[in-house]
């Protein structure tokens, strides 16, 4: 096994032992941040003109914000998790976009929205 391959297994296992102890005020901090992530990876990739990659990557992180969709309580958040759900809709129509005309500006903008989100959502104490 080469070093790069050891080193991506150790990360898969860090990875599910947070997940595995992590409560769900976590969870959503780290789906975010693998949203922003992939979508950092998929903005390198478009500048590197690696398509394939930038297309893989980009699907993640479509799939990240549909995850961060699909888990909104409406019965909890009302408006709120109405207007974020709008959200998650248009960031995942403007990550088609950016990846349908490698766009370099929607994936920032994106990134972006996702970014401030996360800094409100790490900004709530977890229920104890």
């Amino acid at each position: 096994m080469n070093a790069m391959a050891a080193m991506r297994q150790y990360q898969q296992v860090g990875v599910k032992a947070q997940v595995t102890e992590a409560d769900p005020h976590r969870l959503i901090q780290m789906l975010m941040q693998g949203g922003l992530d992939r979508i950092a990876q998929a903005r390198g990739a478009m500048l590197r003109e690696a398509y394939a990659d930038k297309g893989v990557l980009i699907g993640k992180a479509i799939n990240i914000i549909g995850g961060l969709r699909d888990v909104l309580d409406k019965n909890v958040g009302g408006e709120l998790a109405d207007n974020l759900e709008r959200l998650y809709d248009y960031m995942t129509m403007r990550l088609f976009e950016a990846s349908r005309h490698n766009d370099v500006a929607r994936l920032d903008e994106v990134a972006t929205l996702l970014g401030e989100i996360k800094g409100a959502w790490d900004e709530i104490s977890p229920k104890d």
